[in-house]
């Protein structure tokens, strides 16, 4: 995996109208080795069906999403919406929790220090324990538990001195969407390092939360799976956010249908705007 050279962002397919990086593992790993070799800003969030529907209901998130660098398509339907679009035919998703393992992994072999930022602090403890133990050459430079609530100016301050004066490379950020993925845009002129928002994956790999068999993973299943494991929590968000993807979805895939139908529709758009 070459470090060499300038940061070539993936191109992005539109889904429900928000932009998804068309790409995978490798690709978005070595994208932050770049930018943390640099030492530059790299935006890098994991968008599930959840985060697309976040963004689908507040324009604020959306507009805040079409500003990072790499938005990967975490969940399976996020990967087959891509496809059901024609705009990419992804061999495999882009998952949080799997792509934390290959930053933590790369930042290892190039020593290149990370931080972890979100969660609660039990948390955060047992998971560096584990992350040392996995990969025992990782520098883990700091941590920093959540407090989920908006930060006053100084306490953001405070968060990116803390950050910075760490000597971290990268920052692990672990509090949920959209809330991870605010964080992230308010520090972004503070820390000029790649921040990567990675969801449940610090619950994941601290062993508190068991992760869906790899089989109901594959078959776009692992709401399911957790939502049995965590009802009280995760009712709202599966019972009444997700099952609205698929009618989203197949009203965009009717429209490309109609424009791709209607000549008159497609030379409208093709006409210069006056003015």
């Amino acid at each position: 995996m070459s470090t060499d050279g300038p940061i070539e962002l993936p191109k992005k397919g539109l889904i429900l109208g928000i932009g998804i990086s068309i790409t995978d593992y490798a690709e978005v790993t070595d994208q932050v080795m770049r930018a943390a070799q640099a030492q530059r800003l790299l935006l890098v969030t994991a968008c599930d069906v959840h985060c697309l529907i976040e963004a689908h209901d507040d324009p604020a998130f959306a507009a805040i999403l079409a500003h990072f660098h790499i938005v990967a398509p975490d969940g399976q339907p996020v990967r087959w919406g891509l496809g059901w679009t024609g705009q990419a035919a992804l061999r495999e998703r882009v998952y949080g929790p799997t792509l934390t393992l290959h930053v933590c992994e790369a930042a290892a072999a190039r020593g290149l220090p990370v931080y972890l930022y979100g969660s609660r602090a039990p948390t955060l403890e047992r998971l560096r324990a584990r992350l040392i133990e996995r990969y025992p050459a990782l520098q883990i430079a700091g941590s920093r538990a959540g407090r989920f609530r908006q930060l006053s100016v100084q306490e953001q301050r405070d968060d990116a001195a803390a950050i910075l004066e760490s000597g971290a490379r990268i920052v692990l950020v672990g509090m949920g969407c959209p809330r991870q993925d605010f964080w992230m845009w308010h520090m972004r002129e503070q820390i000029a390092l790649p921040m990567l928002a990675v969801g449940a994956a610090f619950d994941f790999h601290a062993g508190l939360v068991a992760q869906a068999p790899p089989v109901l993973q594959g078959a776009g299943l692992e709401w399911a799976y957790r939502l049995s494991r965590e009802p009280r929590r995760l009712w709202r968000r599966y019972l009444t956010q997700t099952p609205r993807y698929l009618p989203l979805m197949a009203a965009q895939l009717l429209q490309l249908r109609t424009f791709a139908r209607d000549p008159d529709t497609r030379e409208a758009d093709a006409r210069p705007c006056p003015g």
